[in-house]
């Protein structure tokens, strides 16, 4: 079982975006989407594919940190920030798999190295599936398709009147 998509949408993805001064709706539609199509929001947390909810792989990990955080020291801190004290030390890349804050945070920043123009419409999932497709899916072999499956999860009803829940989840 994964983790509940309000839960993770309100507790995780939103406050992480807002200490980074990027949160919208569409990006966090687009974390959200990011992982549960990744992972089906954590029913895996470490596979050939990557680490953590969003499958991020130790070299792309890396180059966020070298090629987008190593340039803004304010950025780079408030990143660092949501890792653990010990464990960041010892084993940088673990923090994906055991820390949702710091992997939704760089989880973003793969979105930010990228350039990618986050959709404007929050609510249209093709749009945010074609941005995952250029610019974050973890295999080649992926598709928007695969963004869109892992998206109706997200409406997956965790209660008996599934229009609400869905409306609550997608649109909270």
């Amino acid at each position: 079982m994964g983790i509940n998509p309000l839960d993770f949408r309100q507790y995780v993805v939103r406050p992480t975006l807002k200490k980074l001064g990027a949160w919208t709706p569409s990006l966090e539609n687009l974390l959200l989407g990011s992982a549960a199509q990744a992972s089906q929001l954590g029913m895996e947390l470490q596979c050939d594919a990557g680490l953590g909810v969003y499958k991020i792989k130790r070299e792309l990990h890396h180059r966020v940190w070298d090629e987008f955080l190593a340039f803004d020291a304010d950025l780079a801190s408030k990143v660092r920030g949501f890792a653990s004290q010990r464990e960041f030390l010892a084993n940088p890349d673990m923090e994906l798999a055991i820390n949702l804050a710091y992997s939704t945070a760089i989880a973003w920043g793969v979105y930010a190295l990228n350039k990618a123009e986050i959709p404007e419409d929050e609510n249209n999932p093709e749009a945010l599936a074609w941005c995952w497709y250029h610019h974050f899916r973890t295999d080649e072999h992926l598709k928007p398709e695969h963004f869109l499956a892992g998206y109706k999860v997200l409406s997956a009803p965790a209660t008996k009147n599934k229009s609400a829940t869905k409306a609550r989840i997608i649109a909270a």
